[in-house]
């Protein structure tokens, strides 16, 4: 069967139910989630969304904070447009129900690093949770948003691939990973809202879900793809080996946590005169060297000078959660190790969430809309989400009807079952372990070209693989991983220099001319 909505949003995220709400009240909204609504990065944010609120603070010095965080790479118009629109973005949250934390003066705004001022209004330590759910409630019990739970998309279904002069998009095919269909879904726009690339890390702090998706079926379809170089590694990711993925918020040292070595002693003012709020790629290369000076397994970061009833107010989750494996951070410090984090670049959108494929729009971490630069600066990410799937909205608002073509179902005469799914647990292992390796915090040329070579062969057999055996949800997250790491390493390549996120031995020296890394358009694959 194929399915039509007015508009397809791949991913549920915070970009995703947003756009889904946003047009639910005009479109019949197909609402596409890998696995469960409550299942998402969004819903692992801890510290909160950046916005000026106070009126200490101000628009030009949340923009310039942005800038210096990102290494001057960052669009000025994008960078502008977001900052200037984070007020009326975090009202349409309130109004939607968010219970952000209050204290006496109003809503309480907390510091993170390289924030100039207090700037960050949150839900205790669990903001992006709080927003979860506050917006899935509302997705569910909305009548013209279809949600289809453990859908996991393949590939955007574009006039190329349909034979047709244009190269529109007109929807996807999307695999029921509990029943083993493939759909076709037809839309008159969609929206890609599916995250970031964690996952091609051996160590990260995202869910499950962030395998790079939406780059990659973009990526094939034609889109341009810019900055994937540029990989937030989290400072600071509880190092427990019962603790799968769990970050410890900058806001704890936002509010006085300090970075030590195993005997106490403090190392970020070596580093950086501004310590512990020093931008995040400054802090996670910081306690990278001096993990693999001293051979250490791990560093501490100390909150344990506050007062426990401080500790209880701020960071009930963390407190909880590190309690639970037997660390009293009101008593003792907490063991951290860096992390992949967060996507920087993505798909090349305009300031309407526009690709360069009509029809096709992007939002939130799969995307790159010049805001973050060459670094994010912390709790843009959020805002930055709400902020473009809104602009994704009012330009949809604005298109007029088109006819979708036939559209054929998805083909699988001339596959059979996988004969061995080992080679996917294999071949999944042996890419996060060799990226960690070779394109991790810092880098050089030679790795590069070692993680690349690596890359081609694996590309091969999972390709090989792809062609030959029906597609299962793992196989689909495999193959947009092995190409995500391919745009990673192709756009580290080409950048010939350190800056922000992107550290090079052979090029340690920042260029005087802060350029983008771009990659154009390649011919789609084609499986109908």
């Amino acid at each position: 069967m194929v399915h039509h909505f007015d508009i397809l949003v791949i991913g549920s995220g915070l970009a995703g139910q947003s756009a889904a709400l946003r047009l639910a009240n005009t479109h019949k909204v197909g609402l596409i989630s890998k696995r469960g609504l409550e299942d998402s990065a969004s819903g692992w944010a801890q510290g909160g969304i950046a916005a000026v609120l106070d009126s200490q603070d101000s628009i030009e010095a949340h923009i310039q904070d942005t800038i210096t965080a990102g290494a001057y790479l960052n669009d000025p118009v994008a960078t502008r447009f977001v900052i200037e629109n984070g007020r009326r973005a975090i009202g349409w949250l309130i109004d939607q129900g968010v219970p952000f934390t209050r204290d006496t003066s109003g809503y309480h705004l907390t510091r993170e690093g390289g924030h100039s001022a207090r700037r960050v209004i949150h839900v205790a330590d669990m903001t992006g949770l709080a927003v979860q759910n506050t917006l899935t409630k509302k997705v569910r019990e909305n009548p013209n948003i279809t949600v289809l739970e453990q859908h996991i998309a393949i590939d955007l279904i574009t006039g190329e691939k349909l034979g047709l002069t244009d190269n529109r998009c007109y929807g996807a095919y999307a695999l029921d990973s509990e029943s083993g269909d493939v759909m076709t879904i037809g839309a008159q726009h969609t929206l890609i809202a599916t995250g970031g690339a964690g996952k091609v890390y051996l160590y990260t702090t995202n869910p499950d879900t962030s395998t790079g998706d939406g780059i990659a079926m973009a990526w094939r379809a034609g889109c341009r793809i810019s900055n994937m170089e540029f990989i937030q590694f989290h400072p600071t990711c509880l190092y427990h080996p019962q603790a799968k993925s769990f970050l410890i918020s900058e806001a704890v040292r936002g509010e006085g946590g300090l970075l030590c070595l195993p005997d106490g002693t403090r190392f970020m003012p070596d580093h950086d005169s501004r310590g512990e709020l020093a931008p995040r790629d400054v802090v996670a290369r910081a306690i990278d060297f001096e993990m693999k000076k001293r051979g250490l397994d791990c560093v501490y970061l100390d909150i344990s000078h506050k007062p426990a009833n401080f500790l209880h107010e701020h960071f009930p989750n963390i407190l909880a959660r590190c309690l639970e494996l037997g660390i009293d951070i009101a008593r003792e410090p907490i063991p951290v190790v860096p992390a992949a984090h967060y996507t920087c670049g993505g798909i090349v959108t305009d300031l309407h969430a526009r690709t360069n494929i009509p029809g096709l729009y992007a939002a939130g971490e799969a995307s790159c809309t010049g805001l973050h630069g060459a670094n994010r600066l912390a709790s843009n990410s959020l805002l930055e989400c709400i902020v473009f799937s809104e602009a994704a909205c009012n330009d949809i608002a604005t298109q007029p009807r088109i006819n979708i073509p036939p559209l054929p179902e998805w083909d699988e005469s001339r596959v059979s079952d996988p004969d061995e799914e080992i080679v996917i647990s294999h071949n999944w292992d042996e890419l996060r372990r060799f990226m960690w390796d070779y394109v991790g915090i810092v880098r050089t040329t030679k790795r590069l070209q070692r993680a690349q070579h690596r890359i081609r062969l694996l590309e091969r057999e999972i390709n090989e693989f792809y062609s030959n055996f029906r597609v299962s949800h793992d196989l689909i997250e495999l193959r947009n991983l092995v190409l995500t790491a391919d745009l990673i390493v192709q756009c580290a390549l080409k950048r010939r220099e350190s800056r922000g996120l992107h550290f090079s031995r052979d090029y340690p020296e920042l260029l005087e001319v802060a350029r983008n890394s771009r990659l154009r358009k390649r011919s789609p694959l084609r499986r109908l």
